[in-house]
This record gives C-alpha cells, sequence and structure tokens, in this order.
C-alpha cells in the first residue's frame, strides 16, 4: 500500500514514461481495476475503512490527527478488524510502516506486528530507521533544493520537495521493503515448519508529498517530457470557492509552470523509486517459494492532485485525481492480465481478504469480495459508486455519486457539482445548472438520496429539505407525530 497515489503514474494504467516494472508485472500476471475508487481521500478514515470494511460515515473516524478539528482520533474498542479476525483463526500478522489509522492505539494494538512507525510523513528520526543506518554505515538523512511556494499570509509554503544526500540503500523507502523482506523470511519459516498461514501489509509513506529523493530519482524524469495535465487551466469558475482557496493554500499561482512539471517528474520518480522495493519483495516471495501460493494486492489510500487543477495534496474537491486510485490483485490460480472496469472500492479489500482466509465477511459491512472479478467471472454489480468527505482543515462534508458518465458531488454550503465525464473527462465544466442536465441531475440526486438512506447515511437529511429528491414515504422532520402526510 501506498499513501496518495495517482493511477497515472504507472505504465500498466498507460504512463509512457513510468518506470514501474514491478507493478507492471503484477497487473500482468494479476487483475487491474481500472474503476477503483477510496472511500474518502484521507489517509486515516481511509485507512480504517481498510481495517473495517466499513464506510467512514459508520467507523467514525472522519479526520487526521495532525489537523482534527474535533472528529474522533481512534476507532472503538469494539470495532471489528479484519487483523483481528486473522489473529483469531492462527495466521501471522504483520504491517510493515506507515499506520495512521489511529492516534492512540497503535497497529500492535489491533494485532499486527513490526515497528510502531507513527506519523504521516517518513519518521527518518525513528531509532529503528537510525539503527538501520548505523549497523550498514550509511550516512543520515540531509536534503537540499527544496521546492516551496509563498501562502497567502507572505510565508513560506508546505514543503513539495527535495534532494535527498543519501545513497537509495539508505532511504527510508529501501529500509521498510528490508524490514518487511525480513519479516517475510521469518512468516515463511513458520509457514514450511507449522503450515500456519500469515498476512503481511507493506505500508510505504510515499509518495505522499514532500517527495524527497536521493540524485538518480529526483532526476530520473526530465521535466521536458512530462506533459501538464489539461486541469492545469482550471478558473474555478462555477465551483465552489474552496477550492480556490486550497489552490491558494498549496501556493500553485506562486510558482512558475516549469516548477510544476518538475515536481510531477520529481513525483514519478518517487513512484519509481517505491516500484524498485516493491521488486525487492517480490524477488524475496520468489526465492522464498511463495508465490504459487500466496495473494498480493498493491492499492493506495487515495490520490494525489500535483499540480491537476491548480491544486497539490488533497482536499475538499472531489476529482478523478484524488478518488480513483491504482487497484491489482493477483491470486493464485486466477488468470492473468484481467481488466475489469467494475466500479470497487479499496473497502473491497476487506472482504477479500476474509474471503481468501475463509472467514465469514459479514462484519464488512460496506465491502464486497473481488475474487469473482479476479477469477474472470460475470458478475451482478453496482453501476455506480458513492464516496464521501468529512473535511481536513476543517470540517467540509461531501457526498459524491460516479456512474459511467456523469458524477454527482453535493456541497451543502456552496454549489453542486456535474460533470459529463465523455465531454470533459478532466472535470473543467460544472454542468449542475445547465437546463439540459435537468433530467441527469434529478436521477442522480435521487440515486445517491436513496443509496445514503439505505446505507444509514444521515447526509440523506440535508437533502431531503434542499433538493428536488422526488416524493418519500417517510416524514423527514423525524418529528415522529405526522407520517399520514407522507404515506401513498
Amino acid at each position: 500500500m501506498t499513501d496518495q497515489h495517482r493511477a497515472d503514474t504507472l505504465g500498466a494504467y498507460g504512463n509512457p514514461l513510468a518506470h514501474t516494472p514491478a507493478l507492471d508485472e503484477l497487473a500482468a500476471t494479476g487483475t487491474r481495476f481500472d474503476r477503483w475508487y477510496t472511500p474518502t481521500a484521507i489517509c486515516t478514515p481511509a485507512r480504517a475503512s481498510l481495517l473495517t470494511g466499513q464506510a467512514p460515515f459508520r467507523h467514525k473516524l472522519l479526520a487526521n490527527h495532525e489537523r482534527n478539528v474535533g472528529y474522533l482520533e481512534d476507532l472503538a474498542e469494539d470495532q471489528f478488524t479484519f487483523s483481528r479476525a486473522l489473529r483469531e483463526h492462527g495466521y501471522n500478522c504483520g504491517l510493515i510502516g506507515k499506520w495512521h489509522a489511529g492516534n492512540r492505539r497503535t497497529a500492535a494494538d489491533y494485532g499486527f506486528d513490526g515497528p510502531e512507525l507513527p506519523g504521516w510523513h517518513n519518521p527518518v528520526d525513528h531509532p529503528d530507521y537510525l539503527a538501520y543506518l548505523h549497523e550498514r554505515g550509511l550516512p543520515p538523512y540531509e536534503i537540499s533544493d527544496r521546492i516551496r511556494g509563498t501562502l497567502p499570509n507572505g510565508g513560506p509554503g508546505n514543503l513539495l520537495a527535495a534532494r535527498l544526500h543519501q545513497p537509495v540503500e539508505a532511504t527510508f523507502e529501501h529500509y521498510l521493503a528490508t524490514r518487511a523482506i525480513e519479516k517475510l523470511e521469518k512468516y515463511a519459516a513458520d509457514h514450511r515448519q507449522s503450515e500456519q498461514p500469515f498476512f503481511l501489509a507493506l505500508h510505504f509513506f510515499g509518495p505522499h508529498l514532500p517527495y524527497i529523493l536521493p540524485d538518480e530519482y529526483f532526476d530520473l524524469v526530465d521535466p521536458a517530457d512530462v506533459e501538464l495535465p489539461r486541469s492545469i487551466a482550471e478558473t474555478f469558475h462555477g465551483k465552489p470557492p474552496v477550492q480556490r482557496n486550497y489552490s491558494a493554500h498549496w501556493t500553485f499561482d506562486t510558482m512558475p509552470i516549469e516548477t510544476t512539471r518538475k515536481l510531477i517528474a520529481v513525483y514519478w520518480g518517487y513512484v519509481a523509486l517505491i516500484d524498485m522495493q516493491i521488486g525487492r519483495v517480490m524477488e524475496a516471495m520468489q526465492r522464498l517459494g511463495l508465490v504459487d501460493d500466496t495473494a498480493v494486492f498493491f492499492t493506495c489510500d487515495h490520490g494525489e492532485f500535483t499540480g491537476s487543477h491548480r491544486l497539490h495534496d488533497k482536499g475538499p474537491a472531489m476529482y478523478e485525481d484524488i478518488y480513483r486510485t491504482p487497484g491489482l490483485l493477483r491470486v493464485p490460480g486466477a488468470p492473468g492480465g484481467v481488466v475489469r472496469s467494475e466500479f470497487v472500492s479499496l473497502l473491497d479489500c476487506t472482504a477479500t481478504i476474509l474471503d481468501l482466509a475463509g472467514i465469514d465477511p459479514k462484519p464488512a459491512v460496506d465491502s464486497r469480495s473481488l475474487l469473482p472479478l479476479v477469477h474472470g467471472e460475470a458478475v451482478d454489480w453496482e453501476k455506480d459508486i458513492v464516496c464521501e468527505f468529512h473535511g481536513h482543515h476543517f470540517p467540509y462534508p461531501q457526498r459524491m455519486l460516479r456512474e459511467d458518465r456523469y458524477k454527482l458531488v453535493v456541497n451543502p454550503d456552496s454549489v453542486n457539482e456535474l460533470y459529463d465525464l465523455r465531454t470533459d473527462p478532466d472535470e473543467l465544466q460544472n454542468v449542475y445548472d445547465h437546463p439540459e442536465q435537468a433530467e441527469v441531475r434529478s436521477r442522480m440526486m435521487r440515486r445517491l438520496y436513496d443509496l445514503l438512506r439505505k446505507r444509514g447515511d444521515n447526509f440523506y437529511h440535508w437533502m431531503t429539505s434542499m433538493y428536488d429528491v422526488g416524493e418519500v414515504g417517510h416524514d423527514p422532520t423525524l418529528s415522529g407525530l405526522d407520517e399520514s402526510t407522507y404515506q401513498k
């Protein structure tokens, strides 16, 4: 699992400049999902959804600890997680790398082995990492060539990228892969001796910004070869004002366009560095004889803007850049080179893991096993997908319905959004108020309303009174005193 990873950085997803042989090989020998979505484009809630198989509104861990403005910071004590279920069924269960699925409780509290590595980005002062460097005579973390813009208040903007003065072997990414291989060797030995099954997660902190890379990856891609995203032309006309505010926060307009090209190039370099480390782990699997009986997943928590829509990072803008992510899965015995176009979710990993382990997936109520799709079966699958957001720097509730051609985003504080992805794949023109879209708008609003009611997501209450959702057969005031008014 990576963090803040765009699907279009991989060769398997069509990037001709990608340096991703390990992940491209995984796609070629497994299944590539072309419509794989995160339930919410922010780290902690998405990771909690993977653990639980529940949508964020249900598990209620809605924001990252670092900028939390009053939401819960840990899952409930009795919350179901797939890791605890695996432990109860005799599995070795390990997690190497980023946790970020809670504040007070750590990965160990949910049954995972591995070093505790807290925080949102590479903890380069962690004792285990420092010991790793010392044992190998490797130099410490040091950076230069910082890239950052200027904030609206005149101060220096967030660090976006920097050059790392360490060899590849000293990078935190190489360290994580090394620790994962060590854990894999232990689990493989346990498997040979007692047939004890295992689950091992390797969670990189990147390619989340800031992109901090050694020379060979910082300069791997020539910025002159980078084609800028078409949504660089974003004007924010007819869009929620919060998007323009976020653009200012991420200082896009304070940097020359050449800097944006370099940032994209470095971001692709970061993906290449991580791919190399994934390749080391895959080689270890081959060496240990695990390939034929071990399923391999690759995904991330959410995407990244990297200049798209004149934004960086993520935020309250439900564009494809941050909601559609890479999703690859190889299962022993399943055909290779399969491509599926169904709308699937990071949430579906939970039920799939439980299915592979022969464990009842019912507690993962918002999750559905992907194994029928991986085996190439014709499956009755939903024709759309719902995503949600609750805020990052401040509370900001949103809901999204994505179907084959159109996307609807409901923003209670502002204008709603409707995009025709067939004619406008870059989501530059909000056609929500266009008269010719009245039927589409009405149909999708009702569909989203029905789905939210079915799930138990109380966001639908706002929609009942504010938008045309059609007739309702319940008292939307919840007074319990006037049901007869709404009975057919």
